[in-house]
């Protein structure tokens, strides 16, 4: 397995988001109110919008481009909307967020 640390979780703000850059695309990783971390692709399925800079509300987020929800649990596309972003597994050891860049370089 080929977990990458990519930061701090106090890097990622409460109910906010970090992008990093792979050599895939760019991935999202979110903090939670309740400081759970999800990684997703930073791109909606709709038209593109950078899920990053959404708004966070319990395990979702909003895209800032047409409001479309998204469970950063499934990468769905909640409600009537339909589509999906791939997920990465993410994890948090000794406040250390890490991500498994090998099944996001995989996914693609």
């Amino acid at each position: 397995m080929n977990w990458i640390a990519i930061g701090s979780i106090t890097d990622i703000p409460q109910r906010g988001a970090r992008c990093v850059a792979t050599p895939q695309g760019k991935i999202a990783v979110f903090r939670t109110a309740e400081d759970q971390v999800f990684a997703i692709e930073d791109h909606c399925p709709h038209k593109g919008g950078p899920l990053s800079q959404g708004i966070v509300h319990g395990a979702a987020v909003t895209c800032p481009l047409h409001n479309w929800v998204i469970s950063l649990e499934t990468g769905k596309a909640l409600g009537a909307d339909e589509g999906a972003v791939k997920t990465i597994p993410v994890r948090v050891e000794d406040g250390r967020v890490l991500i498994l860049l090998a099944m996001a370089l995989a996914a693609e």
